[in-house]
Parts: C-alpha cells; structure tokens; sequence
C-alpha cells in the first residue's frame, strides 16, 4: 500500500515541474509592468513596451490556469504501467467527460444537490471554468482523483483482447468507453459530496489562519520529513497548488496579486497572512549551506577535494532551485538523526521568519522562486522584511553548521571522507578502476550518460524480467520488484553514480540526481528488448553478485 502511495506521490512531481520556469515568466513580466522599476512611460497602459510584457505574461499564466487539466493528463506519464501517451489521451478526454457530466448535472438537477450553476464561477460559488466548461472546483484534487482511476483503467485493460467484430474498440477505445461509464457516477457523487469538501477546506484554512505559527511549524515540518517516503508531495500540493491555504493555491494566488503586494506599504503578513505555508525554500537555501560545509569540515584533509567535488553540485542545486535530495540523501543514509534534526531546523526557521513577518511564494531556490517572486518585486516597499530573512537564514546557515558537526564528531558518523567510512566518493577514474584492475573492457560503460547508467542499473537490479513497475520522481528512479535478492549490493549502484538506496519490501529507490527522467527513459528502452537480461550483457547463465559485479 505504502509503495502505490509513494508511486502515486512521485507522480505528481512529473506536472510541477512545469511550474518553475512559468513562475519566473510570470514574475518578471509583473516586475516590469511595475512603474517603480521602469518609470512611467515604459510601463505605460498602451506603450508597446507594455503591450509586448503583457502578451509574454499572459503565456506565462498557461501553467497556472490549467492545473487540473495539467495534472490531469500529467499523472500517468509517471503511472501508466506502459503506451504512457494513450493512457495520457484517455485521461484527458474522461476528465472532460466528467466536467462535462458534472456541468449537465448541475444545470438540469442543481436544486437537489442544493448548487446554483447559473452564478458565475469563482469567489464562494464553488463554480469554475476548465476548458470552457463550468464545473465544481475541485482544484487538482478532482483530476488526480480521475487520473489516477482512468489510469488504474488503462493499465488493466488496455492489452485486453476484444472479440473480433469488436476490435475496434480495443486499446484506448475501450479505456474511453470503461472510464465514460465511471464518470458518470463519478459526477453525480462529485455533486453530492464536493460541496461538503468544500465547507471543510475553508474550515480548515481558517484554522490555519488562526493556529498562525504552529500551523507552519507543523506543515514544514512534516514537508521535510517525508522527503524518504516520498509522502512529502501531499504535504505541500494542497498548500501550493490547492485551495487548503486560499483559494486557487499559493503559487497561484501569490503571482496573481503580486504587483498589488509590491506596492502596497502594508506588511505583507498583513497582506497575505497564508504566505506562511510557502516558506520551506529557506531550509533549501540556507540550510543547504550549513550542511555541506559541516560534512566538508569534518571530512579528512586528504579527503577534502574529494568531499568538495560531491557537495558543491549536491549544495547548487537545492540553493538554485530547490532540489534538495541530492544532498539531504548523502547525509539520510548515514543518520537518520541527522534528517530529523534537519526537518526540525527546517520547521523552526520557517516559523521564526514568519513571526518576523516573512511571507511569500518561497517554497524552492534562489533561481525559480526567491529572486523572480519575491525578493526583486518586493524590494522598493518590503526592503526590511527580506533584509530579516536573510538576517535570520544566515544565523541558521550557522546553527546547521555548528550542529551538524557536532552531532558528526561526537557520534562519529560517518559522513563522506570520515576516517574509516566505508563511504566513497567515486570519480570516472576511481570507478574504471576498481571495476577494470586489469585494464580489461567490461560489458556495461562507465556512468558517463544516461544510456550508460540506464544498461548498469537495469543490469544490477536483476534484468528486464525482476522488474515489475517502473516510476521516478524529482531525483530518485522507484521500482518494484519480483525479486530482490536478485539485485547487487548499495555499492554496486553507488559506483554507478548513484546518490543512494533505499530498500522496502520489493520496492527499491535509487537516487539518480535532476537527469532521472532521461535514465528512466533509457531503462524503459531497453525493457522493450525481451534479449536484456544480466546474462546476455555478463555471458553468465544466472544473475549472480559475483557475475554480476564482473560485469559492471
């Protein structure tokens, strides 16, 4: 159960990663309609400099006024168990038939479901439009919940042999036809029930308003110790994409009003109180600092070169833009003490920032969200609030370092470059040359690709056949297998350049690092080919570790 969850929650990674480079497009563009940055006669209503920011602008919005029908056709590229396009095609057209269902229902029974459809959409009508139709809001919430079944539809009937007058309704045809009749009780459930949902989120985004600091404590916290399981996407989605904060989601909400925020000269806490909930970026980019210089401090000085080449990547990357995994992962397979310190710095941060009265759209790094969003558009009128964040991030860039270390040195953890530690920090020419002693050329390349790694990894989990499902999120490849003692050691994978393991059951994650969907894209490559088993690349007759490890 735990497995199909974390799925289900890597997921939904694949539609947010749409949303970085539109929020940035969005930003900008309403940083340079802003009067205060470029004067009046640039930003002029009419001028053709203004006309040309707005036409960008509006492009921008695209990601953001079609979340649901984003997520809805994004979902099963991650959950289709395979011909991910046409499971995306069938999703999409079931969940405009459920608007559509929805829409009829509505206008032809709204008094006995107690809705008035002929209002317009938006505000407290619980009314909406996606794709031109007038619909329940049900945010993201509603698509990932019909994507997820029509996908569950498609991986089990898909492959399904029709008789043969009938073959014309096989494959996706017959996806469409099973999921039409679904929507159709579908809707009328979504009628019955959504309202009552609806009362529910705005109950709890008024104890959110009034549970104030806890309630952020309490959500970043959680947000960061969940990162493992991969349970840490349903923690934040409802905040920042959903309406369990305000209405339409944070990141939305947030872009939409943040000209209005620039130049206001109200507290912007006063201005936009639920901008607590999108603070847990400051842990990305302070904290991430703090931890890398505490494993580097405490690595052997012959070692440090070393330790630098693995954590100034692993430390750009989560203080850029927000991906924290490589990093985190390094330290979370050492200690887990050392995560769950990190999760409640990480929670405490946020918290005192937003009793300092730092709010915002900051739940990523420096590039995506922090500069574009916040810091830049803010500046003329909310100067003092960023100069107490950073204030405060640079006194906690301090407090990771100096408990980091300490926890290091007195439990003598054995974080990379550590006397004795078994962990190793492999280069191309560390691993060609514990692999190749003898100078001798092996069946699987060096992890110098994305093809190389996809032939090493599939090679070291057992082959095409021990692989039952296939899924990645932001940095890390989750698979289900039929059988794990036929996959190598954690160093095998290492060597392949992976970040790390973690094994459950049959379930097995490998943290590969941002170039994940292009290895998963190989391994599914060569899945196709029936001939890839660990045999046909090593010339052994069984999957052994020792053939194995030869081999690679």
């Amino acid at each position: 159960m735990l497995s199909q969850i974390q799925r289900f929650g890597g997921a939904m990674f694949t539609p947010v990663l749409l949303f970085p480079f539109a929020g940035m497009v969005v930003g900008i563009a309403i940083m340079l309609q802003n009067p205060m940055f470029l004067g009046d006669s640039l930003t002029a209503p009419g001028s053709l400099f203004a006309q040309i920011v707005h036409i960008i602008e509006e492009g921008g919005w695209t990601v953001f006024r079609n979340m649901p029908l984003i997520f809805a056709v994004g979902l099963p590229i991650g959950l289709a168990k395979h011909a991910q396009g046409r499971a995306c095609l069938a999703a999409l057209v079931s969940f405009m038939t459920w608007n559509y269902l929805i829409n009829a229902m509505g206008l032809t029974w709204g008094d006995y479901f107690g809705i008035n459809f002929n209002v317009d959409p938006g505000g407290q009508s619980g009314l909406t439009m996606i794709a031109g139709i007038k619909t329940i809001d049900t945010s993201i919430i509603g698509a990932i919940i019909i994507s997820g079944i029509v996908t569950s539809i498609h991986n089990h009937l898909f492959d399904k042999q029709l008789p043969v007058f009938l073959g014309i309704f096989q494959g996706s045809s017959f996806v469409v036809i099973v999921g039409f009749l679904l929507m159709i009780p579908c809707a009328w459930l979504t009628l019955l029930v959504w309202p009552k949902v609806q009362a529910g989120i705005l109950s709890m985004q008024h104890f959110m308003l009034i549970s104030g600091s806890l309630g952020v404590w309490v959500y970043t916290f959680l947000e960061r110790i969940l990162i493992p399981t991969g349970l840490h996407h349903f923690i934040y989605g409802p905040f920042i994409f959903g309406p369990a904060a305000v209405e339409g989601g944070i990141q939305v909400y947030w872009a939409e009003h943040l000209q209005v925020f620039s130049e206001s000269t109200e507290p912007l806490k006063v201005l936009f109180p639920q901008g607590g909930f999108a603070l847990q970026g400051n842990s990305k980019v302070f904290g991430s600092v703090g931890i890398a210089m505490a494993i580097y401090a405490t690595a052997a000085p012959e070692n440090r070169v070393k330790v630098a080449g693995l954590l100034i990547p692993a430390t750009l990357t989560a203080l850029l833009v927000g991906i924290t995994e490589p990093l985190e992962f390094t330290f979370l397979f050492i200690s887990p003490l050392l995560f769950a310190i990190h999760a409640l710095l990480a929670a405490t941060v946020a918290t005192l920032m937003y009793m300092a009265g730092v709010v915002g759209n900051m739940g990523s790094g420096l590039l995506d969200q922090f500069l574009p969003q916040n810091w830049i558009p803010m500046y003329h009128n909310h100067a003092s609030m960023m100069f107490t964040q950073i204030a405060i991030g640079l006194v906690f860039t301090g407090i990771w370092f100096l408990v980091f270390r300490t926890l290091i040195l007195r439990l003598n953890l054995k974080t990379p470059g550590r006397e004795d530690s078994e962990i190793k920090l492999y280069s191309k020419a560390d691993y060609q040359a514990q692999k190749n002693p003898a100078g001798r050329t092996s069946g699987i390349p060096a992890p110098s690709s994305a093809q190389a790694q996809a032939v090493g990894y599939l090679h070291a989990l057992g082959g095409n056949g021990n692989i039952v499902n296939l899924n990645n999120c932001a940095t890390r490849l989750r698979i289900t297998l039929g059988d794990m003692t036929l996959t190598q050691s954690d160093d095998i994978f290492k060597a392949l350049g992976a970040h790390g393991v973690v094994r459950r059951g049959n379930g097995i994650q490998i943290i590969v690092g941002l170039h994940v969907p292009q290895v998963r894209e190989q391994i599914e490559t060569l899945m196709k080919q029936d001939a890839f088993t660990p045999s046909s690349i090593s010339g052994a007759s069984s999957p052994t570790k020792t053939s194995v490890t030869e081999a690679v």
